[in-house]
């Protein structure tokens, strides 16, 4: 009896584990929301950052301990939806796009809606998608590109409200790859690749790291920024790929017949 109800004890407590972190997550995000108000970006970008990483490890956690559950990812899409959705679409909005009024605030909101139905999307697909592919762009990917963003500016002293039209841009394109049907790889089958690394990928990966540590708002802007257009360019190629064949055909048509 006494084992079983330490046994309870355990479960109930690992369970906190992965809740824990999307409660920081959630933090991170109404941190953002504070920090954009006062006017300190800097600070509300990074902590949208750390978000994104809080958001990687409670799914992690759950699945490692064997304790996801309804309300977890129930939790964890409105942790998101704070963190991801409200809070860059507040931040890009002060920073950036407030000069431009109605049109600013708009833009903002079409992010913050666009990555609520993203989530929503997600939810109720999780069991008819592979899981190697997301259906349009995370919305985490889309709050990393935006905060990215602002630090890159800010390592240039380049202020916010010197190109709006481009921040207002950003933010349109944004908010339609992630409520597309565009294919972003999840990486997850990279990740249990990582497992029996290399010599020359973990080489490749160290010098990853120390151009970030060099250069963070320069390195992770371009991680972001490439990632936001892989998706684009994956279906650009397979498009090209599927043409070729039937191109392909029609000419050995055209030289049978003769």
């Amino acid at each position: 009896m006494k084992k079983k109800f330490e046994k309870e004890q355990l479960k109930k407590g690992v369970y906190i584990l992965p809740n824990l972190c999307t409660t920081l997550n959630v933090f991170c995000g109404f941190y953002a929301i504070v920090a954009s108000i006062e006017g300190k970006y800097t600070a509300g970008a990074i902590s949208i950052l750390i978000a994104t990483i809080f958001d990687s490890l409670d799914g992690k956690i759950a699945r490692a301990t064997n304790t996801s559950s309804r309300f977890g990812v129930e939790y964890d899409s409105l942790a998101d939806l704070v963190s991801f959705g409200m809070a860059p679409g507040i931040m890009m909005f002060l920073w950036a796009l407030k000069p431009m009024g109605r049109i600013g605030w708009l833009a903002a909101f079409l992010f913050m809606v666009c990555g609520a139905l993203r989530l929503a999307r997600f939810n109720t697909n999780t069991d008819t998608i592979s899981s190697n592919f997301f259906q349009g762009l995370p919305i985490p990917a889309s709050a990393g590109m935006a905060a990215t963003t602002m630090l890159f500016f800010q390592n240039f002293n380049i202020p916010g409200n010197r190109f709006p039209a481009l921040i207002l841009v950003m933010l349109y394109s944004l908010a339609f790859l992630m409520v597309s049907n565009i294919k972003y790889n999840s990486f997850k089958k990279t990740t249990a690749s990582f497992k029996t690394m290399n010599f020359n990928t973990l080489v490749i990966a160290v010098l990853g790291l120390i151009f970030i540590a060099a250069q963070p708002s320069i390195a992770l802007f371009s991680i972001c920024f490439l990632y936001v257009l892989s998706g684009p360019f994956h279906l650009i190629w397979v498009r090209v790929r599927h043409k070729k064949p039937d191109a392909d055909k029609t000419k050995n048509k055209k030289t049978d017949s003769l």
